[in-house]
């Protein structure tokens, strides 16, 4: 096989178009439309499926692109390796992230590794929704409590918990009272709900009505510290305020811990990028605890 034209049709089917992956290589179209055509006349396979203004992968384009673009990258990431006559980890780090992770740490990690391992130039993409890590050209993905995929690996490398917060100014609910919430989300949702959670005095459930429905957990954060109503947060999103005053801790919201995940494809070998990177966040985190995500918060 054609290790130029199969080099092509990854670029190809990474950009999802021919004028794209050229424009971003450098490339002529007309050459990587040729050997890709090359590579499905030698196949005898049809990889793309081409209309008037989309270009998409067939499933045979999909499955020779997942399971040769991995290789190919670890070719050129070995043949760098060798020509500078060293191991010293090089080359682009792409990383997807969660919003809340990113807002509050991602930024001042990312600062400090690039000052130790300058050799690296990491890229990173903050979104909450599941990327296609292959598909996507991802090499490492930060997530939150992921649902189980038999394509990836990883570990936890920090957990957190949901507390209920309110400001010292806004009252505890007593009784059967109906308290104000803030609540992260967005689009249509049930107007009153119920919470539980555990305090002190034991477990406690509450009746809450919707007055502010924010779309970021800092702007969550901002609006309970201004008293319009209580919200549940993450406990390293607030833990310098309950050390300050400016927040009081309620109680412990009962259910599933927060677990952070770092994930990588399962079929590729664990590149010197991503296992710097691995190790780097188990530095920032030993011990993985909320407190060591406080630190990073401001």
């Amino acid at each position: 096989m054609d290790l130029l034209a199969l080099t092509d049709f990854n670029l190809v089917a990474r950009h999802g178009g021919f004028g794209r992956a050229s424009r971003e290589s450098g490339r002529p179209k007309a050459t990587l439309s040729r050997r890709v055509a090359d590579l499905e006349s030698g196949l005898n396979l049809r990889l793309f499926e081409r209309g008037a203004r989309t270009l998409k992968l067939t499933e045979e384009g999909r499955a020779l692109h997942e399971r040769t673009s991995v290789l190919l990258a670890e070719l050129d990431e070995t043949a760098a390796a060798i020509a500078s006559g060293g191991d010293t980890p090089r080359g682009v780090l792409r990383v997807s992230a969660p919003l809340l992770f990113s807002q509050a740490a991602m930024g001042k990690i990312a600062a400090q590794f690039a000052l130790r391992h300058s050799q690296i130039r990491l890229e990173v993409t903050t979104e909450d929704r599941a990327v296609d890590m292959v598909e996507e050209g991802y090499d490492l993905v930060i997530r939150v409590n992921p649902d189980p995929d038999a394509r990836l690996v990883g570990r936890i490398f920090m957990r957190d918990r949901l507390v209920v917060v309110a400001s010292p100014n806004f009252k505890k609910p007593v009784r059967k009272m109906t308290i104000a919430a803030i609540v992260r989300g967005s689009g249509p949702g049930d107007r009153t709900s119920s919470w539980e959670y555990t305090s002190p005095s034991g477990k406690k459930r509450v009746d809450v009505e919707p007055v502010l429905q924010l779309s970021s957990l800092f702007m969550v954060r901002d609006a309970v510290r201004a008293g319009v109503g209580a919200a549940r947060l993450p406990v390293s999103l607030v833990t310098k305020d309950l050390l300050a005053g400016k927040l009081v801790l309620w109680g412990d919201v009962e259910g599933p811990e927060i677990a952070l995940w770092a994930l990588y494809p399962s079929r590729r070998l664990l590149s010197t990028r991503v296992s710097t990177f691995l190790s780097f966040l188990k530095d920032a985190f030993p011990q993985g605890s909320p407190d060591e995500l406080a630190s990073f918060i401001d």
